[in-house]
């Protein structure tokens, strides 16, 4: 049996380069910066070992356009490249001279680059690149590299006097938004705003005033635009940054944002480098808006806001940065790959949210229960969607009554447990979504000594679900889910006013009145006679499956907003004037005007019904 070995020509790599290594076309820029951050740290990590004869000077980065010319060039000052050096790095695809520097000095991890294609990434905007570099090293001479994107290419002397490498890219005509001086700044705000070398692309104008009052004078001054910052907030020391460095820098990354509500700082080495700030931003009643904000960098280089693979789901609410070089990247940097180290990042990411917010909760909490309403949006998500971060969040998450005050799960449970425990050894939590709107309900609860606690967010049909299948002794009931003597169900039964017969006869005579129900039912049930007349009330269940399906976006179809009906046999109105009335009309007439208060009550009454209703309300006062 043969055996034959499987090899890659040059002359298909040009191809692939252009059109299907790169997910994202602009990212050129990024790679040919980050090439010239390489070359700078490399010559600082020489000179620093007495390998560079004399003081390295400056070593900022420039970027350049010549419209005229079609070119566009980013030079730096870094170690350079010899004739040999050249021709074995560029011309061997996807061998990268960083890797091998790296094993040279394993003691300096701070290259960006072992991503060997890098540098080919020009060839997706360019129809031509120039490469004119020198050599650190005095003795080794300037050489220039040609290349029309095919395996051919030119290698000569070059008259380049200075240390370093100019790339020089001849745009080619379906890449001309790449000579537009605003088309590269948005670049290079996007991709290189955090790198470690300063990055100059032109010049800009400086206002400076001197004197002052009405001597007070403009002075302008044309200076280096310089478009990064090379020492982030995130790689400096916790301890050495105060709340207004914090501040500053959320806006830098989010301006015209609220301020944030606080944050956290990572920072570890061990079992990987990890350096980061996430921010907690003030929650609307939307999650879906709030996402994408994390900035992911591999040595301050930017990688990409989507950060899924390294940050569970509930987290991509937080804003803020991660940078870590140890998260595997394909040779684009444009996706992460699966690995063990990427669980053991976002296991670690997720305990210190947790300990973040529990220390929080324990060093002030009134100071955590005044921010409550925007946290408690992303507890309840995390604890929805993370199984390790609700364990941790049960000491943390609160619950919030009608009366403002704020309980964890503990302290709710032995608060309510002694008068709100049903037949079958629940603990029943009430609850209200709208104050206003179940406002009656809520009086008649309280009423039987219940306390009711506020919902109101998106997600606390999702968080009551999970705490009920989580807790296991407990269930949520919304106030108007049930009458107000069976919210809490009990095997007491209440007697009524009225005969068996005449029981019989008022359900009979709402029966006729309301016709169909759409689902519901009409039950007649012996209330307090201070309950309503008629109460509607609305299945627990049947109400979260519709509001589910809403959430899910699932098309209901016109689907009824299906209710029960529920006649107080002790009420005054129903026990001395509709069993009174004589005329039959009369009492259908009146029948449906008690429904439809009830519906009123629960907002039920809309366009026609609410006139007809309005125009027999004037009827019976007349």
């Amino acid at each position: 049996m043969a055996k034959g070995k499987i090899s890659v020509q040059t002359e298909n790599i040009f191809p692939i380069i252009k059109k299907f290594l790169y997910s994202d076309q602009e990212i050129f820029l990024r790679e040919l910066v980050s090439n010239g951050v390489d070359a700078t740290t490399k010559v600082k990590t020489l000179a620093l070992r007495g390998e560079v004869k004399g003081e390295i000077g400056d070593t900022t980065i420039e970027v350049s356009v010549d419209k005229e010319a079609k070119t566009l060039t980013i030079s730096d000052k870094g170690i350079g490249m010899s004739k040999e050096e050249v021709e074995k790095y560029l011309n061997q695809v996807a061998f990268s001279s960083a890797e091998e520097f790296l094993e040279k000095y394993k003691d300096d991890a701070s290259i960006i680059g072992h991503f060997g294609l890098g540098f080919y990434s020009a060839f997706m905007v360019a129809d031509k690149v120039e490469v004119v570099t020198k050599s650190f090293r005095e003795e080794d001479g300037a050489v220039r590299w040609t290349c029309d994107g095919d395996p051919e290419y030119d290698i000569d002397d070059a008259e380049k006097t200075s240390r370093g490498t100019d790339i020089i890219l001849h745009i080619s005509d379906d890449s001309v938004e790449y000579l537009e001086e605003n088309r590269i700044q948005q670049l290079l705000d996007k991709y290189c705003k955090f790198l470690p070398v300063y990055i100059k692309f032109g010049t800009k104008i400086e206002t400076t005033y001197e004197g002052e009052g009405d001597d007070k004078t403009a002075i302008e001054t044309e200076v280096d635009n310089i478009v990064n910052n090379p020492e982030p907030l995130w790689k400096k020391s916790p301890n050495s940054i105060t709340d207004e460095e914090y501040k500053a820098f959320y806006n830098e990354l989010h301006p015209a944002s609220q301020p944030p509500l606080f944050w956290i700082h990572l920072n570890i080495d061990y079992p990987f480098n990890l350096t980061g700030v996430l921010y907690f931003p003030k929650l609307v009643n939307s999650v879906e808006v709030q996402k994408n904000k994390i900035q992911l960098y591999s040595n301050q280089v930017y990688v990409t806001d989507n950060v899924q693979e390294i940050v569970p789901e509930f987290l991509t609410l937080l804003h803020g940065v991660i940078d870590s070089p140890d998260i595997p990247l394909n040779v684009s940097r444009s996706y992460l790959q699966s690995d063990r180290n990427v669980k053991k990042i976002t296991s670690y990411i997720t305990k210190k949210v947790a300990e973040k917010l529990y220390s929080l909760f324990k060093d002030d909490r009134t100071e955590f229960e005044n921010k409550y309403s925007e946290v408690g949006t992303f507890i309840k998500y995390g604890m929805i969607s993370e199984e390790k971060f609700n364990e941790k969040a049960q000491k943390f998450v609160l619950l919030k009554n009608l009366d403002g005050k704020f309980f964890t799960l503990e302290e709710y449970k032995a608060k309510v447990e002694g008068t709100q425990k049903d037949k079958n050894d629940k603990i029943v939590y009430l609850y209200t979504t709208s104050p206003k709107e179940h406002y009656s309900y809520i009086q008649s609860a309280k009423a039987y000594g219940y306390d009711v606690l506020e919902f109101d967010n998106v997600i606390d049909n999702h968080f009551m679900q999970n705490l009920e299948y989580k807790e296991g002794g407990v269930t949520f009931v919304r106030v108007d889910s049930d009458t107000p003597d069976n919210l809490v169900q009990k095997d007491e039964t209440k007697e009524s006013v009225l005969s068996d017969k005449e029981v019989e006869k008022v359900k009979e005579l709402f029966t006729t009145a309301l016709g169909d129900l759409q689902g519901g039912q009409i039950d007649v049930k012996p209330l307090s006679p201070d309950d309503h007349p008629v109460l509607i009330t609305k299945p627990e269940f049947m109400r979260r499956m519709k509001e589910m399906q809403a959430m899910q976006g699932m098309d209901l179809g016109g689907m009824p907003d299906m209710h029960n009906v529920v006649i107080n046999t002790n009420h005054p109105l129903i026990v001395e004037k509709l069993l009174k009335m004589r005329s039959a009309d009369k009492k259908t007439d009146f029948a449906q005007y008690l429904h439809n208060l009830a519906k009123l009550n629960q907002n039920m009454l809309k366009g026609e019904d609410m006139s007809k209703f309005i125009a027999k309300s004037i009827e019976f006062m007349s």
